[in-house]
């Protein structure tokens, strides 16, 4: 759902770029108070794997195809505040590097996949938790629900700032039926895909975990007849490092983006998709960066397809890796001096 130039006039693409800005600066404060010591290189892993998977566009309906958007994900691993920072940094990214997303719509793009899925996904998850059992099952659940419904939400986030400043005159019933109606569909995956990589990291790390953070409901046992409340098991690297489950991470992403990203669908995703039958594409700009050696996830120069889209893949990962742990390791350390002051 990546929003081209020319799609939305100035100066509402200006006034999202103020909500953007608005959203990162609070979510600079905000991760403060979510990152630690051990949580910081995971959210910059985060970044890098969303990068990754956003590559694999899947199939959805008949010439259209769909991506992770991954503000649902982030939220519930690394919590709300960073989350919006995660989406934020792979926008970024994809913009500068790979001419994916427009420069003048980054403001668009960010309010929309960052912003608008992180806040719906992430109040749906808190939701759902405090309805469901306390159990790492429930976490999942809540996982997919609130990633299902975070997609179309964007969607009708898009409709809305199409409708106060799009630069074509296609009526917004017919924008808003057609992109929530595809984006439903993209949901699913969205959800899926949400879904099994916050179970398999509960399943071996739930302490790293921010929307498991004291949800998982206590191991009974029956003494007597009676059942107690076991002794609590050492975490499994309680104030440890997550080294293993970093290097698993990256080399997932590089995987992902290196490789399987090559079999991923070439049709167009779903607001592509809308915006040629709609007509909402007229207007459209070329990007600044369409000269970019990495631009369309290739490497200029090389001819061989599959070598070219890895090698683009692999250097976004790390690109988005750095930038991401970077800037996390700097919202940290100006928590640790904030408090030694």
């Amino acid at each position: 759902m990546h929003v081209p130039d020319g799609f939305i006039n100035a100066p509402v693409s200006v006034a999202a770029g103020v909500v953007a800005a608005g959203a990162v600066a609070a979510g600079l404060r905000g991760a403060r108070r979510e990152l630690d010591e051990r949580t910081a290189p995971l959210a910059g892993l985060v970044a890098a794997f969303i990068f990754a998977v956003q590559m694999l566009n899947f199939p959805v309906a008949a010439g259209t195809s769909g991506h992770l958007l991954g503000g649902a994900l982030a939220a519930i691993l690394v919590g709300p505040w960073t989350g919006v920072l995660c989406i934020a940094v792979v926008l970024l990214m994809q913009g500068i590097l790979f001419a994916d997303g427009g420069l003048t719509a980054l403001g668009v793009n960010i309010t929309v996949m960052g912003v608008v899925t992180v806040v719906v996904a992430y109040a749906l998850f808190r939701g759902l938790v405090l309805l469901l059992p306390r159990t790492r099952r429930s976490v999942t659940v809540a996982s997919f629900a609130a990633a299902l419904v975070s997609v179309p939400a964007a969607a009708a986030a898009f409709t809305l700032i199409y409708a106060i400043g799009g630069t074509t005159d296609v009526p917004v019933p017919k924008v808003l039926t057609a992109m929530v109606g595809v984006h439903v569909l993209i949901g699913v995956g969205e959800a899926v895909i949400t879904m099994l990589t916050v179970g398999a990291v509960v399943a071996v790390r739930p302490d790293l975990v921010y929307g498991a953070r004291g949800l998982t409901a206590p191991l009974k046992l029956r003494v007597d007849g009676e059942l107690v409340d076991a002794a609590p098991a050492a975490a499994p690297a309680a104030g440890g490092s997550p080294k293993k489950l970093w290097i698993g991470g990256v080399v997932t992403a590089l995987v992902l983006a290196g490789f399987v990203s090559f079999y991923a669908s070439a049709s167009p995703d779903g607001l592509e998709k809308v915006a040629a039958d709609q007509g909402i594409d007229k207007n459209v700009e070329e990007h600044a960066a369409a000269d970019s050696p990495l631009a369309d996830y290739g490497v200029q120069g090389i001819e061989a397809p599959r070598l070219s889209g890895g090698l683009a893949g692999a250097i976004g990962v790390g690109a988005t890796l750095a930038v991401g742990t970077g800037a996390f390791w700097g919202v940290r350390r100006r928590r640790t001096a904030a408090l030694e002051a």
